[in-house]
């Protein structure tokens, strides 16, 4: 199965701190939905359209929860 996760791309000067981002999520989502990880990136991985590649995002990450 998938593993629910954040990648974030923080703002410029902006903060970068998982924990913090963890308790503001936990007050309106539900447990199932929070992220186990938080993962910061400089930028998403796009298409020409302009798209996010989620393929490319899991190929990425999957390795953080491979047992």
């Amino acid at each position: 199965g998938e593993a629910v996760v954040a990648i974030v791309v923080p703002r410029e000067g902006g903060f970068a701190d998982a924990e913090a981002l963890s308790r503001g999520l936990s007050a309106s989502l539900a447990r199932f939905k929070q992220p186990r990880a938080v993962f910061f990136v400089a930028e998403l991985p796009k298409n020409a359209m302009g798209k996010v590649q989620k393929t490319v995002l899991r190929d990425q990450f999957a390795s953080a929860f491979a047992g």
